[in-house]
């Protein structure tokens, strides 16, 4: 007697249908696509931060060993005179920072935790417009109308806070100073610094404000234990990158100041030192050629600069997550 067994019935898998790997294979195709798009990107931005460096390295390298006569009556020196170049340039960039930074954190909590939704929206976008402002308007206002403008607050720093070495000094008549210069860049730093904190702020989870409030946590409470350590790191971004373009301004800072290259604390007086930037738009039409080398030089040391800012404050920021983590 013959047993007959019965075949199993035959179960189609999911990829055996021609639509559905049809489709599998043009997800693949667009994964391809899209993370060959993504590393050509940040090979493009190595590439290119590889040749800036290049430019700079091949083209400055004599400057480091020009003549004496060249960097008369500034500095004896290349590296004397490239130090008090960096020293403006830190120090109008710090001011600046240490003014825009309380406002942007202040403006981005406004816009995220505290302002109702219709004043809310039009004041981000009032923001994000001034980022769209070219650095010569920023310039011009604060010549003409900021620098005479503020002449009287000048004067009474000078008058009731002269024994501070920072407001000492015979005040400048036009009122150009230092100061200006760095409220000009605390304005220009201000639209991308609120608008990453302003981000970061919205993305904490509501759970964990909604945990806060409900332990009876007061509003700011909520904000200083729960949004505050969430949002450090891109805190931190902002402030990176308004510093940045504080680092690098051109057009205003050459617009408000008539610097030099020197080593001086005073903010109120005519004596400003000068920055990198604005004193290479200033000099770079000079035909001898072997100060233009000296200028190509001097913004070597301004890139080698930034990026070791930029590296420590991706080392703080690493540090804080590893912390808060």
């Amino acid at each position: 007697m013959s047993v007959t067994r019965e075949r199993p019935p035959i179960v189609e898998e999911p990829g055996s249908d021609p639509f559905v790997a049809s489709s599998r294979r043009r997800r693949a195709i667009g994964d391809r696509i899209f993370s060959s798009t993504a590393l050509a990107a940040g090979l493009t931005i190595l590439i290119a931060l590889a040749a800036v460096f290049i430019f700079l390295i091949s083209q400055g390298a004599r400057g480091f060993h020009a003549d004496p006569e060249v960097y008369q009556p500034a500095a004896n020196n290349f590296f004397s005179y490239a130090a008090k170049l960096l020293f403006g340039t830190a120090l109008s960039s710090l001011l600046a920072m240490i003014i825009a930074v309380p406002f942007a954190i202040g403006l981005a909590l406004f816009i995220s935790h505290y302002a109702p939704r219709r004043i809310a929206v039009p004041v981000a976008y009032v923001i994000d417009i001034l980022a769209a402002v070219p650095s010569v308007i920023y310039g011009l206002w604060g010549a003409r109308t900021l620098a005479p403008a503020s002449h009287g607050l000048q004067t009474w720093l000078n008058a009731h806070l002269g024994w501070i070495p920072l407001f000492g000094g015979q005040i400048s008549a036009t009122g150009r100073t230092m100061l200006i210069a760095a409220i000009v860049l605390a304005i220009m730093v201000l639209p991308i610094s609120t608008a990453i904190c302003r981000e970061v702020f919205q993305r904490t989870p509501k759970l964990l404000e909604e945990a806060a409030l409900g332990l009876g946590a007061t509003r700011w409470e909520m904000i200083r234990y729960a949004v505050f350590p969430h949002a450090r790191s891109g805190m931190v971004a902002g402030m990176m990158l308004g510093l940045g373009r504080a680092l690098g301004e051109t057009m205003a800072v050459a617009m408000v100041l008539s610097a030099s290259p020197q080593v001086t604390f005073k903010l109120l007086t005519s004596d400003n030192p000068a920055t990198i930037a604005s004193n290479i738009a200033a000099n770079y039409q000079a035909e001898d050629v072997r100060i233009q080398t000296v200028l190509i030089a001097t913004g070597l040391v301004l890139f080698v600069f930034t990026f070791l800012v930029n590296f420590v404050a991706r080392a703080i920021v690493a540090r804080s997550e590893r912390r808060f983590a």
